[in-house]
């Protein structure tokens, strides 16, 4: 719901009623994640998308069927439509599950509050009930990045497993769906919640300002991340030269590094190729649980840095963290070009991608990047 959180939120403050419509499963090669919402107020009036236009007028019948009718939310799944161009369904082949409710603001005003702090650019999480007893599905919780939540998912075993999750979703930046309860002693309902999140953007350290750090801040700019570019050398690193960067740093790059903030989402991007920076720097990068680390250089750089990392006692386990040469190999030469093959391969490892080309591959298009396994593993170790 957060990707139509301006329409949203002026519904709200007017205690606008509005239908609903969310994904909340999807398989194979639907176009769109799951979380993805689209809306429809009382006047008929619809914002947002969950297909990119094959199945949005279907849904829309349904919003307005629902408003119009209250009661229990409404389900309907969505699968490949096939030669009968009066079908209903999706041309990518893939199959999608959307629940469609119906909002009033006025009994959920934790609602308003957490669209404001998205809109805020404030780290939020919604939780929202997708699967349960009826009296449940539909209810939503507010789990700010800081300070208590704010509503109910009906009991108070409940609300307490949900924010663990939440918060450790907002650590990794991920909306997904889990499941708590199930529990004879503490909590026998079991549900299934939707956790949409807001994180901060997540951060891209490029360490050396060199030409190819600029067309990497741009490339990293361009991505969404909090690109910082930070050098030793007071010369060289000058915000007139890293125009698209958020933050131009002069400090030593290990040193910059065990001061400033990270999380399971930063990119470290080392591209001074110079033992002397290179060496201390990774050594602390690589007992960091950031999301990627990359090093520049030719091969022979990389196998000799290799060998001072294991010098200075850098363990097996943390060496094969290490992406070097940095990048896919795309046959890149330019600063511009580099930058891609660098984006490129960051954006592969975080959604366990293969790098290869499409065409050379089978199976669904899309995957999805973090299996639900990995959130009960996130909120029991918060990693």
């Amino acid at each position: 719901m957060l990707n139509i959180a301006d329409a949203l939120h002026q519904w709200c403050r007017e205690a606008h009623p509005f239908a609903l419509a969310t994904v909340v499963h999807v398989s194979g090669s639907a176009p769109l994640p799951v979380g993805t919402a689209m809306a429809v107020d009382t006047d008929g009036t619809a914002v947002g998308s969950i297909s990119g236009g094959c199945v949005e007028a279907a849904v829309y019948e349904l919003c307005q069927h629902v408003l119009a009718h209250g009661g229990l939310p409404a389900r309907a799944g969505f699968g490949y439509s096939d030669d009968d161009a009066f079908a209903v369904g999706l041309t990518c082949g893939g199959e999608i599950e959307v629940l469609v409710q119906r909002v009033e603001p006025a009994a959920e005003p934790h609602l308003a509050a957490a669209l404001e702090a998205v809109l805020a650019g404030r780290p939020t999480a919604v939780a929202h009930v997708v699967d349960g007893p009826d009296e449940l599905v539909g209810r939503t919780l507010h789990v700010p990045g800081e300070g208590p939540h704010d509503g109910t998912l009906g009991s108070g075993s409940d609300d307490r497993q949900v924010v663990a999750h939440a918060r450790a979703l907002l650590c990794v930046g991920r909306t997904a769906c889990i499941e708590v309860g199930s529990d004879a002693d503490t909590c026998p309902r079991k549900l299934t919640v939707l956790v949409h999140t807001h994180a901060s953007r997540p951060r891209m350290l490029i360490f050396g300002a060199v030409d190819f750090a600029a067309a990497l801040s741009q490339a990293g700019h361009f991505l969404g991340y909090h690109v910082t570019v930070c050098d030793a050398r007071p010369v060289f690193t000058t915000t007139a030269r890293f125009p698209h960067a958020d933050e131009v740093v002069t400090d030593w790059p290990h040193r910059y590094l065990a001061a400033t903030e990270t999380d399971a989402r930063t990119a470290v991007c080392v591209l001074t190729h110079d033992a002397k920076f290179d060496i201390p720097l990774l050594r602390l990068a690589l007992t960091l649980p950031v999301g990627y680390i990359g090093a520049m250089g030719s091969r022979r750089t990389h196998e000799h840095r290799i060998d001072l990392l294991r010098e200075a006692g850098v363990p097996q386990d943390q060496l094969a963290r290490l992406h070097s040469p940095i990048g896919l190999d795309l046959g890149a030469r330019t600063p511009e070009e580099t930058a891609i093959s660098i984006t490129s391969e960051i954006i592969a490892h975080a959604n366990r991608g293969t790098g290869r080309p499409l065409s050379h591959g089978t199976g669904p298009v899309h995957r999805d990047p973090w299996p639900a396994r990995a959130a009960d593993q996130v909120a029991r170790t918060g990693a």
